[in-house]
């Protein structure tokens, strides 16, 4: 039988909760949406002895429940004293999204219901500031398409046959793109030789074999990934060893289509060779002017 997971989605109005929870529905979880946080510990205890059935749940909990976090962080303290394992999912978006949806969609904010919307942002904000610090998955939406957050929450909460071990995501991204956010570790590589100065390169992504030699013909190139790799060797086993059922490697360059591109897929394939579950993403590589990529089945050249 399958272990319980109990998923807790909140975060900002507007950022995505409906949609995620219409996602995890798809997935096969009981979702429960807007549920008073001092029910939570009842329910779960009688989702955790329904059987498979009920052994995947999620609940959407945030700012419409009124007295929000003082009852929810009693809550999470009885869960844990029922030894039931959670994990907060928080969702989140820029003030100027938030907005821009909000008036898409000509509603009013749940705080300001006759006032500005950016006033109902700030006491939100301010309110959900300390369960978003225990947040196991901050999902930021503000450049996330819908499908891309289908595909997202597909790769992090699928449930895990335990016997498979850790999960483990390396995400390349671009500095100047924002951090990923939920990243358990970051690395940066722009220290290493960068092909967008190349200008046969400039527009072909690091997954393409010209690009991937460029980048790995320098000797730094190679000490990085020995060091990077020893790094990773020593700690996924320690993870696991705690507990921990999903790890996030992220590796950043300035745009995210070359160096982080190439040292994201190295990472990836010596990870495959040592026998971890692991998939690959390039959050930021498409938002670049790209006309060659290279995956591992076929070469796509943009718009022929």
């Amino acid at each position: 039988m399958e272990a319980f997971r109990l998923l807790i989605v909140t975060g900002m109005s507007g950022a995505g909760k409906t949609q995620v929870l219409q996602a995890l529905e798809d997935m096969g979880y009981l979702c429960i949406d807007n549920i008073p946080p001092i029910l939570i510990p009842k329910l779960s205890e009688i989702c955790r002895q329904g059987g498979e059935r009920t052994n995947r749940v999620a609940l959407v909990v945030d700012i419409r429940g009124g007295e929000f976090f003082e009852a929810l962080s009693s809550s999470l303290e009885i869960l844990r004293e029922m030894k039931v394992d959670y994990e907060i999912v928080f969702m989140d978006a820029t003030d100027e999204t938030l907005i821009r949806r909000y008036k898409e969609t000509r509603r009013s904010h749940p705080l300001a219901p006759d006032g500005m919307i950016t006033t109902g942002l700030k006491e939100e904000r301010q309110i959900l500031n300390s369960v978003r610090h225990k947040a196991d998955f901050i999902i930021d939406t503000t450049n996330m398409k819908t499908a891309s957050l289908k595909e997202y929450l597909k790769t992090r909460f699928t449930q895990v046959d335990e016997g498979h071990g850790m999960s483990i995501t390396v995400v390349s991204f671009g500095f100047k793109y924002g951090l990923p956010l939920d990243a358990d570790m970051v690395w940066d590589v722009r220290f290493l030789p960068n092909p967008f100065y190349i200008p046969e390169f400039r527009h072909k992504t690091g997954r393409v074999k010209a690009v991937n030699e460029y980048i790995h013909s320098f000797e730094v190139t190679e000490e990085f990934k020995n060091r990077y790799f020893d790094t990773i060797d020593f700690l996924v086993p320690n993870y696991e060893q705690e507990g921990k059922s999903q790890f996030i490697v992220a590796v950043g360059c300035t745009g995210g289509m070359h160096r982080s591109v190439a040292m994201a897929e190295a990472l990836y394939s010596h990870l495959l060779e040592k026998g971890y579950r692991v998939s690959v993403e390039h959050r930021d590589m498409m938002k670049n002017n790209v006309e060659e990529d290279y995956n591992p089945h076929e070469i796509k050249t943009l718009g022929n």
